[in-house]
């Protein structure tokens, strides 16, 4: 019994001696393959940069309503956002989908808010809409457009509308100044 232990051990070491040169060998004759590019490298997925950044959110008068902080994850494919006024919280995901070709977001906040929305990049803007329900008016719904607007002076306006008559007439329900955070 002992000297099959042995005899076990002996040819796992010469296995294992083994391996490296035949890895070397296989890798010395595969041919080259080009390297990919990463994953989320093409020039849509940059398309919301403008919106990185840790920002105070402020009214069109000036007045402070929270802060965001807006940052890349997940080896750069989705931005994260992180909202905060006051008491009241709410984070989104938002990546752009390439095989549909729309950007994405999902939207949760600390009042049990869930907003899905959708779009694209169009003359220098981002504009996501979608359709939500409005419980309090017996399941009506609404139609949601978000508009993200990039400023000359380095700002970013998000303008929030709400049409509850298919879009043909739009409510503002929020419109907020982003400025960076010194």
């Amino acid at each position: 019994m002992p000297s099959y232990r042995i005899g076990i051990a002996v040819a796992t070491t010469i296995v294992l001696a083994a391996a490296p040169a035949a890895a070397s060998a296989q890798t010395a004759s595969a041919p080259a393959v080009a390297p990919r590019p990463p994953a989320c490298a093409a020039q849509e997925y940059r398309q919301f940069d403008f919106w990185l950044g840790e920002w105070d959110v402020r009214d069109g008068s000036g007045k402070l309503l929270g802060q965001n902080r807006i940052t890349r994850m997940h080896k750069d494919c989705v931005l994260f956002e992180n909202y905060r006024a006051g008491e009241f919280s709410g984070s989104s995901l938002n990546v752009y989908d390439a095989d549909r070709k729309v950007w994405h977001q999902t939207w949760v906040d600390s009042g049990g808010g869930l907003l899905v929305i959708e779009g694209g990049f169009r003359d220098g803007k981002m504009i996501l809409a979608g359709e939500t329900v409005d419980a309090a008016k017996g399941g009506s719904t609404v139609d949601n457009r978000i508009t993200w607007q990039p400023l000359p002076d380095g700002r970013v306006r998000q303008l929030w509308e709400t049409s509850t008559d298919k879009g043909a007439t739009w409510t503002t329900t929020f419109d907020g100044y982003y400025a960076k955070q010194k």
